[in-house]
């Protein structure tokens, strides 16, 4: 009898070999030969099971799961009218068109508009009820969950909103970095992790801690600590909050929420950091992850914003570098896998054009392949950051609507093809390297994205 999933293919092995034109018949062939792999992988599925870790490989029964993602961060705030609902069910079906496997969102909302936290432990219902929404709505589309538990900007509250209700309370604070050190101020956070993840889902009857939807935790958005640039204060909150996350929900992946910078543990790194300025921020990438209880490395990548906000040639071999050297470091020192859970351009950089993000995003996919060939470090990537049509006003200059950018779109096609195709050849031959001797390596590890 034939296998289905060597018919797909040797059949997107041939197209492949063919030469595209963006739009053209072709590309509509080959998505939807994408559409059928991704329906197969999922017909595969016996079950939909909790994100685990060996080594530095993530799995899903007991198999390879290699990431494609996207981040959209709003979701749980459109979810809570009833008029904006449709939004979050629309990005998830977009994203599943084009394969992409996992979303990194947040779960918080600090003393805002819409706020999911009024004050300390005082939630609102029907917020929470929108978070739940987006849970299961993403469980319905096959698509897992980074869920962000606060933030280190302002924005949706974050560390800031915490220091002021620290002072509401008639607390002594003299800075937003007092989050990480103060003791009231990490139970009010918490206090928070425990309302999240002991949270039964009002749609699914499932609580958070036990739901397979959720990928991972991740402690908190791009957290720096410039106060104290030995990273010490930061280090010893980090430690502290992943055995409480643990404490509480064993069975589930966390992560820091870390850009990637380099610190003073490591002065032989910091040459690749950005510029000056990012080893003086708090963190330090090597130690920070070295925490007990810290299951994946993450690693963000915007050279527009840390090196120069033109357009420019020396960003690809930047973000190249970058990715580089975190992949080494995650094989040779963490015995982890690194995530790459923010990526992308915005279109208000000076001299953006779509090819430039094109480039950008194929560079990104690419140095992920390079590490899957040899069985490396790198678990997958997230673009920052995925929108449908008609959110233009929540557009930060980095959104990518996929209706808009069919060539983006077909990028994004392609990677997610590949790594389930890898996913799915490795589940079926049941050995970690057989993918090295697979007469496919000329479809999975092309170097061209986007031809």
């Amino acid at each position: 009898m034939e296998n289905p999933l060597m018919v797909f293919i040797f059949t997107i092995l041939i197209a492949s070999l063919s030469s595209r034109v963006v739009g053209g018949q072709n590309d509509f062939i080959y998505s939807s030969m994408n559409q059928g792999i991704y329906e197969l992988g999922e017909m595969e599925d016996d079950q939909w099971s909790m994100v685990e870790k060996n080594g530095n490989q993530f799995l899903v029964n007991g198999h390879p799961f290699y990431v494609n993602g996207f981040n959209t961060y709003w979701l749980m705030v459109l979810a809570v009218d009833q008029s904006t609902r449709g939004k979050v069910s629309d990005v998830f079906r977009q994203a599943s068109s084009v394969g992409l496997s996992v979303c990194r969102t947040w779960a918080f909302n600090d003393g805002q508009w819409r706020a999911l936290q009024k004050s300390p432990s005082d939630y609102d219902e029907e917020v929470f009820k929108a978070l739940d929404f987006v849970v299961s709505e993403a469980r319905k589309q096959k698509i897992r969950l980074i869920l962000s538990l606060v933030n280190n900007w302002e924005a949706f509250g974050g560390k800031a909103q915490y220091v002021n209700w620290g002072k509401a309370a008639g607390l002594n604070l003299t800075s937003d970095d007092d989050f990480f050190s103060h003791p009231t101020l990490r139970s009010y956070y918490k206090a928070h992790v425990k309302a999240v993840l002991n949270r039964v889902n009002t749609l699914t009857n499932i609580a958070y801690k036990d739901e397979p939807t959720i990928f991972a935790w991740e402690l908190i958005n791009e957290p720096r600590c410039v106060s104290d640039p030995s990273g010490n204060k930061l280090q010893a909150w980090i430690q502290e909050m992943v055995v409480y996350v643990k404490s509480i929900d064993p069975k589930h992946l966390v992560e820091i929420g870390l850009e990637g910078f380099y610190g003073p543990s490591t002065l032989d790194r910091v040459q690749f950091n950005p510029n000056t300025y990012a080893q003086q921020v708090g963190t330090d990438f090597i130690r920070n992850h070295q925490a007990l209880g810290v299951d994946f490395a993450s690693v963000h990548i915007y050279a527009d914003s840390w090196i120069s906000p033109s357009i420019s040639d020396s960003h690809i071999p930047f973000i190249k570098s970058w990715m580089q050297v975190h992949i080494e470091d995650a094989e040779k020192h963490l015995g982890m896998p690194v995530v790459f859970t923010e990526f992308g351009v915005s279109r208000k950089d000076p001299g953006f054009n779509s090819s430039y993000r094109d480039a950008v995003i194929s560079t990104v996919y690419e140095t992920v392949l390079e590490s899957t060939k040899k069985g490396g470090s790198a678990g997958g990537s997230f673009l920052w950051q995925l929108f449908p049509d008609g959110t233009d006003y929540m557009d930060d200059g980095y959104a990518v609507v996929l209706s808009k950018f069919p060539s983006t779109s077909n990028i994004i096609s392609h990677q997610s093809t590949r790594l389930m195709l890898l996913n799915s050849l490795c589940s079926r031959n049941c050995r970690w390297r057989c993918r090295k001797k697979h007469a496919l390596n000329t479809f999975l590890y092309h170097d061209d994205l986007s031809s």
